[in-house]
């Protein structure tokens, strides 16, 4: 692996696929599964939020190549690419608020780069976008016809409404004279492997602080609910998104089991306890954040139908694999800090 341009060996092989975002948590487990599939891949990360630890499997891997690149920056030359996965993008709302105008650059001014890369590649395009377009949602489940009910000025708008616009950006360049083939993926609450435990997402802080002993911090009163996808489903939605002939529009990839906050600080505490014998952890509850949506579930009826996909993990699978990950990574530190 590499953080130079792409080596010459790419350009006179099948066309590589990009992925941006790709020492990031979805975009890492994307690249592995292009790999295993076969595809030469070359990744994009500037390396804001992604680790490189999470390709560090990858160091020697011939059909990989690693590229730093902040994406707001006009595009690196490349050889000729097969496909772009677009999943660069600050996700928990602790890192989006770090910055809001650099998160609204790379919503907007990096989706905008990357649509014009496949427009001169002639390539498709997955762009992932997130189910926060249909903000705090007065239709439960939300279909795709949904529209949404977002607060366009306070803290979450930077990442709601940027990839609100960066949604618009890909139906315009559908449009003549452009005539790009983009897929819109509206991801909800995803979790798994290489997902960093001080991420600030709620399946991977309960983990953390379940694995510390210490209590599950539930902001509002629990009530609010959730549906979590493992992550290996999604990267199962996002192939499938890519290789359909042709999409109506934005599909939900998610799961459609919806569990309150409190229920699923009970499930993860239970894991934690199976794996480790730790007693199960308390729970204190704080304040509520602004605008934090109180339900969400997708309706996947249009996924079922067009991409023939569903999730298959369930929550207690998912969690026993997510906690396990949590614990070789403290001891693969633990191994690099006693070096």
């Amino acid at each position: 692996m590499s953080v130079t341009q792409p080596p010459s060996s790419l350009l006179n092989n099948d066309r590589p696929v990009l992925v941006t975002g790709a020492a990031g948590f979805l975009g890492s487990n994307m690249v592995d599964r292009l790999l295993l599939d076969g595809k030469k891949v070359i990744g994009m990360d500037s390396y804001q939020t992604g680790a490189p630890s999470n390709l560090r499997h990858l160091q020697d891997n011939a059909s990989f190549t690693m590229i730093q690149h902040n994406i707001q920056n006009p595009i690196p030359t490349l050889p000729p690419l097969q496909a772009i996965y677009h999943l660069a993008c600050p996700a928990s709302p602790p890192q989006y608020q770090k910055d809001p105008v650099d998160t609204l650059d790379t919503a907007y001014q990096g989706s905008r780069n990357l649509l014009t890369l496949a427009q001169q590649h002639g390539c498709r395009i997955l762009l992932s976008s997130t189910s926060e377009v249909y903000g705090s949602p007065k239709e439960h489940p939300q279909p795709e016809s949904y529209w949404g009910h977002v607060n366009p000025f306070g803290p979450r708008a930077c990442y709601d409404e940027g990839k609100r616009a960066a949604e618009a950006l890909a139906w315009a360049y559908q449009q003549p004279p452009r005539n790009v083939d983009v897929r819109i993926a509206r991801i909800f609450n995803t979790y798994g492997p290489r997902l960093a435990p001080g991420d600030g997402r709620v399946v991977s802080s309960f983990v953390k602080t379940a694995l510390d002993g210490a209590p599950l911090v539930i902001t509002g009163d629990g009530s609010a609910t959730r549906s979590f996808q493992y992550v290996d489903d999604c990267i199962r939605g996002f192939v499938a998104l890519m290789e359909v002939e042709s999409v109506p529009g934005p599909i939900n990839i998610g799961n459609d089991v919806e569990i309150s906050l409190t229920e699923l600080a009970g499930v993860v505490g239970r894991v934690v306890q199976q794996v480790t014998g730790q007693n199960i952890s308390e729970i204190e509850y704080r304040a509520r954040p602004i605008d934090d949506p109180p339900m969400r579930r997708p309706d996947l009826t249009l996924a079922k139908r067009t991409l023939g996909w569903a999730p298959v993990v369930d929550l207690e699978e998912g969690l026993l694999k997510t906690v396990q990950w949590q614990l070789d990574e403290r001891a693969w530190k633990k191994t690099v800090d006693a070096k």
